[in-house]
């Protein structure tokens, strides 16, 4: 499959934009990381065009053992077609202290955001482009108020069944992605390169409604000095839901879709 062939290509490419950023930076301390995602998301489709989406986060540093983050998101989603949705939403996010360069207090957020999800499929492989604009109100540890930021983020997913053309209930399918995330506006200065996650799971579709995943993430992160890199080494877990409540209505299996 040349056309296959070329998307694992773009995917390690992405991937390759984490020693490339790390190795432009003269004098960077690196900060290794243990950490532990567990992911809930759930997408809820009301009608031929509408839906709703809900995520939840608890991230845990130092094997689990420590607080990193928590996140919580809703969006609305618009339907234009099958292989094309439009989405916009707000997502909470708290920041604690962790690794060996850790903030000095703990760090909420407030995030709008808009998206452009595109589908696709080349051969039994199924392909997401995710577009992703984020206006982003971050509270920084010593400061007295909260200060805002742009963010951009393209993402690559691709996921491939075991057994079979397509995934169907109770079928194990593989996934990976790429994710790259870049700071923009008159108050980034250090670290317009923000973070790169590359992932690698194993998934299985439980149901029409239930996906199950486990992966590990590899999060490369540019601290606000521009300094520190943490080499964020992540355990991800993940329950998918994909429901549709349309009234007489049965679709088929989607792709588990990638998490924040």
């Amino acid at each position: 499959m040349p056309l296959f062939s070329r998307l694992i290509g773009a995917l390690l490419l992405l991937g390759a934009v984490q020693p490339a950023f790390a190795q432009t930076t003269e004098g960077r301390v690196a900060d290794n990381n243990r950490h532990l995602w567990l992911v809930y998301n759930g997408s809820f489709r009301l009608s031929e065009h509408w839906g709703l989406y809900t995520e939840a986060q608890l991230r845990r540093a130092d094997q689990g053992r420590k607080p990193q983050q928590t996140l919580v998101r809703g969006a609305v989603d618009y339907h234009v077609c099958p292989k094309l949705m439009l989405s916009t939403g707000y997502a909470y996010q708290k920041s604690f202290p962790y690794g060996d360069f850790p903030a000095s207090s703990n760090s909420p957020e407030h995030r709008l955001y808009e998206q452009i999800l595109l589908r696709d499929e080349a051969g039994p492989v199924q392909l997401q482009h995710r577009y992703r604009l984020e206006q982003r109100w971050i509270h920084w540890p010593g400061d007295l108020d909260y200060t805002y930021q742009n963010r951009a983020r393209y993402l690559l997913r691709l996921t491939l069944p075991l057994f079979g053309p397509k995934i169907e209930p109770r079928m194990p399918y593989l996934a990976a992605s790429d994710e790259v995330m870049i700071n923009f506006g008159r108050r980034v200065r250090n670290n317009i390169f923000d973070q790169n996650r590359l992932y690698a799971g194993f998934g299985y579709a439980a149901s029409k409604f239930v996906n199950l995943e486990a992966g590990y993430l590899n999060q490369l992160v540019q601290q606000r000095n521009g300094r520190v890199f943490e080499h964020n080494h992540t355990l991800q877990l993940s329950v998918i839901l994909n429901v549709d409540l349309r009234r007489d209505h049965t679709p088929p299996l989607e792709p588990a879709p990638a998490v924040d």
